[in-house]
């Protein structure tokens, strides 16, 4: 295949021709042409040249010229495609290093495996330009809806044709146990678009809560517009979903827009989901008000919410319980995705045994700590007191207020509790120091003799073993892997450390041991109050 001018025009017209099927600028095709041309121009003149080939827009000639480099002569490696400044002289009248000199040389005649590997040079280019093309066009469509063709099914995985792209729809990803034949229509959401080596790929999906959204989204206006606000989706695809929405506007009620008149509107949702049944419920600020709404059909008595543990008690009547949990769990399960909360459902017998069980541990531990009758001790637990440490440093108005109480009696009772106090706190220590706590650990401001104790159980015995502590390692946490929340442990869980508290007592240990510089901590508070400021 020589380049002639009886076939440069070709090279456009085969350049237009393969853009326009393509989908793709012309411009890449030539630059692919260009590259394929230089590199057969390559085996012919020497692998060790860099040859370099310009096609003109207009006319379609090739030129093929041979570039060298001027370089220091320590730096000289290529004699094919570079040479020294004293070299350049011949060809240059004031070379400098940097400088390329620049000479046409004669087309070459490419025979076939030339011509072969110009070809698959173009097509490999033609083929990273059109999955360009292809990411480029559906990068910003991850998270909407789509609608395409089904091409195929491969091991379960259903192949979508999407236009410009073909996208995956899982075996997970679909509800419950659809089957789908080629050409049926289907309509997915755009879950992630990847640029991977082979090209995009387009993940979709029909069990992701989003979905769900999106459907509600081209069914109601009033989503749209942004009067009403979906605040929070949980789904069991194919069986149950809830939704909450808000309504931004007094006079639109959220739930009877998305219901709509006789239901047209969240009908069409359920059949798209293959009659998928859809709590809609309307989102309340105050987490137990949302809570109870949540947990619909199902009556609530009451609601205890543990805002640090991110953990609520729900107590409803012993007929409602079975309605409350729902089919295998399903309406809690749901109602806990929806809240972010971990719901805990008891009858009113269970909790009324379970609070008769915290007043007799109470009593107990006042009986025998403070050596007071049964009566008096039960008085302390009535009027709110849960520990020692209550007692021991409250005010002692709060102790005159119990029935029978003087300031002598209150006064014997704060020391008894102290002396306890005390003892445990003594006993706490000597069997830290027996575990090998050091110190350093134990003088560090925050910590008590049973936090020191417990520290000391668990192989922290210095100031740097508790500086390398994670604070969720000490104050505990929740982790979510694969959509459930299980819980970690903390070492300090026990006495009611917070995750805030465990924070600053770890990086008040490093600035100690000098690992982390104040000013720098400062700073670094500094900005992170500005940026919050300028959130608000």
């Amino acid at each position: 295949m020589a380049i002639t001018s009886a076939n440069q025009l070709e090279l456009l017209q085969t350049a237009e021709a393969v853009a326009r099927e393509k989908m793709i600028d012309p411009g890449l095709v030539v630059e692919a042409m260009e590259e394929s041309l230089a590199r057969a121009a390559k085996s012919r003149y020497g692998a060790e040249m860099d040859i370099r080939v310009k096609i003109d827009r207009k006319t379609g000639r090739a030129t093929f010229t041979r570039v060298r480099t001027v370089v220091e002569d320590e730096e000289l490696e290529n004699y094919q495609a570079e040479m020294t400044v004293q070299q350049a002289k011949q060809y240059m009248a004031d070379p400098q290093v940097g400088d390329t000199f620049v000479e046409e040389v004669p087309p070459v005649d490419m025979g076939r495996i030339a011509a072969q590997s110009a070809k698959q040079v173009i097509l490999q280019k033609v083929r990273e330009a059109e999955r360009d093309r292809q990411y480029e066009e559906f990068k910003d469509r991850a998270g909407t809806i789509i609608n395409g063709v089904v091409k195929r099914e491969e091991y379960g995985n259903v192949i979508v044709d999407v236009g410009a792209g073909e996208g995956i729809l899982r075996r997970n990803e679909k509800i419950g146990r659809e089957s789908y034949r080629p050409n049926d229509r289907i309509r997915c959401y755009v879950k992630d678009v990847r640029r991977e080596q082979r090209g995009p790929q387009i993940f979709l999906s029909r069990t992701d809560p989003q979905f769900m959204a999106e459907l509600f989204k081209m069914e109601v206006p009033e989503i749209y517009e942004g009067i009403i606000e979906i605040k929070a989706v949980a789904r069991d695809p194919g069986s149950r979903a809830k939704i909450a929405v808000i309504s931004y506007d007094g006079s639109i009620d959220p739930v009877g827009a998305c219901v709509g008149m006789r239901g047209s509107r969240v009908q069409a949702v359920v059949n798209e989901l293959q009659g998928e049944k859809i709590d809609i419920i309307p989102w309340n600020e105050d987490q137990p008000t949302f809570l109870v709404n949540a947990l619909q059909p199902a009556e609530v008595t009451k609601v205890v919410l543990d805002e640090e543990a991110e953990r609520i008690e729900v107590v409803v009547p012993e007929e409602q319980l079975s309605l409350a949990i729902g089919r295998r769990g399903q309406n809690v399960r749901l109602a806990s995705q929806l809240t972010n909360l971990d719901i805990d459902i008891m009858t009113e017998e269970e909790e009324s045994a379970r609070r008769q069980k915290e007043f007799e541990e109470r009593t107990k531990l006042f009986m025998d700590a403070l050596d007071v009758d049964e009566f008096f001790a039960q008085l302390l637990v009535s009027e709110g007191f849960t520990n020692l440490e209550e007692v021991a440093y409250v005010e002692l108005d709060e102790l005159l207020v119990i029935d029978g109480v003087d300031e002598d009696t209150a006064g014997e009772l704060q020391a008894r509790a102290r002396d306890v106090l005390e003892a445990q706190a003594k006993a706490a220590l000597d069997r830290a120091r027996e575990l090998g706590a050091e110190d350093s650990l134990i003088e560090f401001e925050g910590l008590t003799p049973q936090m020191i104790q417990a520290l000391a159980e668990d192989d922290i015995k210095t100031l740097e073993d508790f500086a390398t502590c994670a604070d969720w390692e000490l104050a505990g946490g929740w982790t979510t892997v694969d959509g459930e929340r299980t819980k970690d442990d903390g070492i300090l869980e026990p006495f009611e450390v917070s995750l805030e508290e465990a924070q600053n007592m770890v990086m008040n240990a490093r600035v100690m041991l000098g690992w982390v510089d104040p000013a720098e901590l400062e700073a670094e508070e500094a900005s992170e109050e500005v940026e919050v400021q300028a959130d608000a």
